[in-house]
């Protein structure tokens, strides 16, 4: 970690060590926009499903002590596909980005030397296999959660948003909320504050026109690599670094990789222009608790004010987009 250290036990040490969360180090958290060329996502290169994973188990332990919980978290992510919630844009599920979901207690099961491990530890596939059943591993928006909480500093850290120092001090005063489903939150107003409000800066970069437009140009290569069977969907379950291998191995698809890593800026426009897209996203959005006074948003005006023009924005523009070179290639001007 470059931001938090966990001391895990045994138990998750080992399971981060399994063939299932091997493959998440060539997973990338940001979605495949770390790829191109926009100034934003440059430090997200460094960011892996792998860092994300251990850190959301490391949070879950760290705030339950329930090593199922933990566990739970770490391996919520194994069945990520490459470039993680663009393959949802490829299913036409980029409004909810659930798609990607699916296969996790498949690959739990079949990964023996993980099975080994959770046997070990009196652990079977159905206690690990839904994190969604832990309330402080994850929870429902605008709740937060482990998941919210580790790839909501993470994100704010590797976008440049704020230093490692001000990040532990935040983290020092996360805390479990009790209740009839305990929820992660914080002691302070001012912690929860500064989270909140960093938060919802991130927000707004997953629904920018930038990170819209790339996961849709994204899935349309992968689209058009899986018609032209340049890849199939299996390979979108081995690493990043072998996808993109097998499209740069194709004239074509090498044409519109190229093209995706040269992309620099993307402009919105009020009516449709040439080869431009109209994409809509899922808003992300976090309304933390403070301990005994209830949801930011309902004791802090600035923050409910800005939230709410967050999730009113529109997302109805149309946008295009313009790499290093000024010149647009055939494929970012095609539309499938």
């Amino acid at each position: 970690m470059t931001y938090l250290e966990f001391q895990l036990p045994e138990p998750l040490r080992e399971a981060a060590g399994a063939p299932c969360m091997a493959r998440l180090r060539h997973i990338g958290m940001n979605c495949g926009c770390e790829y191109t060329s926009l100034p934003l996502f440059e430090k997200g290169r460094m960011y892996s499903r792998y860092l994300h994973s251990v850190g959301v188990a490391g949070i879950a332990w760290d705030h339950t002590g329930d090593l199922r919980q933990a566990m739970a978290g770490l391996l919520h992510d194994v069945a990520t596909p490459c470039f993680a919630h663009a393959v949802d844009f490829f299913n036409g599920d980029y409004m909810h980005q659930e798609s990607t979901e699916a296969g996790t207690r498949e690959i739990i099961a079949q990964d023996r030397e993980l099975q080994a491990i959770l046997g070990k530890y009196g652990m079977e596939t159905e206690d690990v296999a839904d994190y969604h059943r832990y309330p402080v591993a994850d929870n429902d928006p605008p709740g937060l959660c482990a998941d919210r909480l580790e790839y909501t500093l993470g994100n704010l850290f590797f976008y440049g948003l704020m230093g490692p120092e001000e990040i532990r001090e935040l983290y020092a005063d996360v805390l479990t909320v009790p209740g009839e489903k305990p929820e992660v939150g914080f002691g302070h107003l001012r912690s929860a504050r500064a989270f909140a409000f960093g938060a919802l800066r991130c927000s707004k970069v997953y629904v920018s026109a930038q990170d819209r437009y790339a996961m849709q140009v994204l899935s349309e290569i992968l689209r058009y690599a899986v018609l032209e069977h340049v890849i199939c969907r299996e390979d979108l379950y081995t690493t990043e670094e072998q996808v993109i291998a097998s499209l740069m191995g194709h004239p074509l698809t090498r044409e519109m990789w190229e093209a995706y890593r040269d992309l620099s800026e993307v402009t919105e426009h009020k009516e449709y222009t040439q080869g431009a897209r109209q994409v809509s996203a899922k808003r992300r959005c976090i309304d933390p608790l403070v301990l005994g006074r209830g949801r930011l948003s309902e004791i802090d005006g600035d923050f409910r004010a800005e939230l709410g023009a967050f999730l009113r924005s529109p997302q109805d523009g149309w946008l295009s987009g313009q790499t290093k070179s000024g010149n647009m290639s055939r494929f970012m001007l095609r539309e499938f």
